[in-house]
């Protein structure tokens, strides 16, 4: 079939964030480089447009939000939900709708896998700019499975460009919030028995001879989350030894819903037995694995990156799950250019 709505992994680059935001064009360019990814496809910006002028969103969206106060927290909460509410009840394009499907079914019989379970990301095509940082705005969905659920989770992304903190977080940065579109990320789930993130550089010093590594039991999403205190690691890029090694308590970790899509939170203890709650993630064979992929990544790109990586139970390999330039370097303080900490964003917009 030919898409004009769909791209597949193997046909993006690192350039057409545009097409596919910042998150779906670093997956693209990490296949083509050889990197370990999860395959996948992106239903492209372009397609998010179409839902929306196929649904007469646009008229309707600018009414709510060109004399909002954002400033007003029940008044943005209240907007932000009524106009995901809109997105949510809105009917795809037919065609638009065969696309995913198709792809989805494609995707599958590459894998020999029928139905088999993705993560649905939101990609952004402003993310991860040098003057702003949308990653995190926007929202991912773990373990969905069928085509029935992927539309409904598609859908979900497309109305999570318009939560809250996202639509706060472009106001605040002068950014015109109908010239950012969404591309959804659709990539096959990883059975994460541990995962976590890597930085090529140090973010506590701003080292860039140094990387940092953080692990924790089961599904990323608990350390990108920061719910969770993970093992931490602090590597010299030169030597490739370790020079600092902090192993946390593992109360918790997010598994996959026994009976539903989605994710849950479970004790370390109940779940994996009591040892695990202090036991090391990683073996030091694994940990040189990953050294040597941060570095490999970053030679690739040119310059630091924050990669999000989970350790496979089924394979046992290692999977980056994203990557992007980490745009804090030059500036140790958490803020944007407007100066706004992100602990004021987070105190400001809890939903």
């Amino acid at each position: 079939m030919n898409y004009k709505f769909i791209k597949f992994f193997k046909e993006i680059k690192k350039d057409d964030v545009s097409i596919v935001g910042g998150k779906g064009a670093n997956l693209g360019e990490m296949t083509i480089n050889g990197l370990p990814v999860p395959p996948g496809f992106c239903v492209t910006a372009e397609g998010y447009g179409e839902f929306i002028d196929y649904g007469e969103l646009d008229d309707v969206v600018q009414f709510l939000i060109e004399s909002l106060d954002v400033d007003n927290v029940d008044a943005l909460n209240e907007i932000s939900m009524e106009i995901r509410n809109k997105i949510m009840s809105a009917e795809i394009k037919p065609e638009l709708e065969e696309e995913i499907r198709s792809a989805y079914r494609e995707f599958s019989k590459s894998i020999s896998m029928t139905d088999p379970e993705v993560a649905v990301r939101s990609s952004a095509t402003a993310e991860d700019l040098p003057d702003a940082s949308f990653a995190g705005q926007q929202d991912t969905y773990l373990h969905i499975r069928g085509e029935e659920e992927l539309i409904k989770h598609v859908k979900m992304c497309w109305a999570s460009l318009w939560t809250s903190r996202a639509i706060y977080y472009r106001e605040k940065q002068h950014y015109d919030h109908f010239d950012v579109k969404l591309s959804a990320v659709v990539q096959k789930m990883v059975n994460a028995k541990k995962a976590g993130v890597m930085f090529t550089a140090n973010p506590i010093n701003n080292n860039t001879d140094e990387m940092m590594i953080n692990a924790s039991w089961g599904l990323g999403e608990a350390v990108v989350s920061g719910s969770v205190t993970p093992d931490e690691y602090i590597i010299n890029k030169k030597t490739k030894e370790v020079i600092e090694k902090n192993i946390a308590l593992k109360i918790t970790m997010v598994v996959k819903k026994k009976e539903t899509v989605g994710t849950e939170y479970v004790d370390v203890k109940n779940y994996l037995g009591s040892e695990y709650v202090e036991k090391e993630c990683l073996t030091e064979k694994e940990l040189n694995k990953l050294i040597e992929m941060g570095l490999k990544i970053e030679k690739i790109y040119g310059k630091v990156q924050d990669t999000e990586w989970a350790f496979d139970s089924d394979t046992d390999e290692f999977y980056f799950l994203q990557s992007r330039p980490i745009t804090t370097i030059q500036n140790k303080k958490e803020e944007n250019n407007e100066g706004i900490s992100q602990e004021k964003l987070k105190a400001l917009i809890k939903g």
